[in-house]
C-alpha cells in the first residue's frame, strides 16, 4: 500500500472530483432537468471508472478504490434521475395523443 500522504492527496483529489458531480446531481434530481446530460457520454466515463477501480484494487490504493466507488455511485444516481425523468416526459406526451 502506498504511503499516506500519498494515499491522502489521492483521497483529496477523489472527493474534490466527487464534488463536481453535485451540479449535476441537483440539475436532474431537484430541478427535474435532463436537457444537455448525454448519456453515452456517462456511459464510457463509467466504463473509464471502473477500469480505474479495478487498478486501483490491483495496486492496493484505497484513495482509488473509495473515489471511483463513490463517484460511480453519483454517476448512477445522475443517470437513474434521466432516466426517471425522459419515462415520465415520454409517459405524458403518450397520454396527450391518445386523449
Amino acid at each position: 500500500m502506498a504511503d499516506f500522504w500519498v494515499e491522502a492527496i489521492g483521497l483529496s483529489a477523489g472527493f474534490i472530483g466527487i464534488f463536481a458531480w453535485i451540479p449535476q446531481i441537483r440539475r436532474v434530481w431537484v430541478d427535474e432537468k435532463e436537457e444537455g446530460i448525454s448519456l453515452p457520454t456517462f456511459l464510457a466515463v463509467t466504463v473509464s471508472l471502473s477500469l480505474w477501480l479495478v487498478y486501483g484494487i490491483i495496486v492496493n490504493s484505497i484513495a482509488m478504490i473509495i473515489s471511483n466507488i463513490l463517484t460511480i455511485g453519483f454517476i448512477l444516481a445522475i443517470t437513474a434521475g434521466v432516466y426517471r425523468i425522459r419515462n415520465r416526459t415520454s409517459e405524458d406526451e403518450l397520454s396527450k395523443q391518445t386523449s
